[in-house]
């Protein structure tokens, strides 16, 4: 199958990256259980496009941490034949540092792109199914027969609540749900 994955939020623990430097530069709180939406309405926009910016630096993009159990679930998947695309709101700039983080981590990825609208690459590629934190995301994956699936956090809480989103706590649950859909792939079809 082919499997499309974010980075932020998803194979790794954004959120503190994204308050710290939104304390530091605005002295801004953002504590992680209150934001139950996608926005974040303690930053104006402009705040927060500062702030994101930030977060994707080199420095920031390749001390994240991966989830624990991410990066051997990703493995396992890879070495089971299922293709896997990388995918992360990130500018292009990104690219490299992601690529090296992705690699140092050794995570592997058939392709990674790095770009502000996921659905439209996804759908360029044929991809199956959507792992990504961003309820805007999942529900358009929905609406172009992608089946989404997620971490749970407060602001995707509503979304895992729809039918056919899968949803976990963490990667161990996640990797559950994911392997009981997952079509082995034979060594004819690589």
């Amino acid at each position: 199958m082919r499997i499309a994955i974010d980075i932020d939020s998803t194979l790794h623990d954004y959120w503190p990256i994204f308050a710290r430097i939104a304390k530091r530069r605005f002295g801004v709180d953002l504590a992680y259980e209150t934001q139950l939406d996608w926005n974040v309405s303690l930053l104006r926009p402009e705040q927060a496009s500062v702030v994101v910016a930030e977060s994707h630096s080199d420095e920031n993009v390749l001390g994240a941490v991966p989830y624990e159990g991410a990066v051997e679930t990703v493995q396992r998947w890879a070495e089971t034949g299922n293709w896997i695309h990388v995918t992360s709101h990130r500018s292009n700039d990104a690219r490299d540092a992601t690529a090296r983080w992705l690699e140092d981590r050794q995570i592997p990825y058939d392709d990674l792109h790095c770009s502000y609208d996921k659905i439209t690459r996804c759908v360029e590629l044929g991809i199956d199914i959507l792992v990504d934190d961003s309820p805007v995301n999942i529900a358009k994956a929905i609406d172009a027969g992608i089946t989404p699936a997620t971490l749970l956090h407060p602001w995707n809480r509503d979304i895992c609540e729809e039918e056919g989103v899968l949803c976990a706590s963490d990667w161990t649950g996640l990797a559950a749900k994911l392997d009981a859909i997952l079509v082995p792939v034979t060594a004819a079809e690589v």
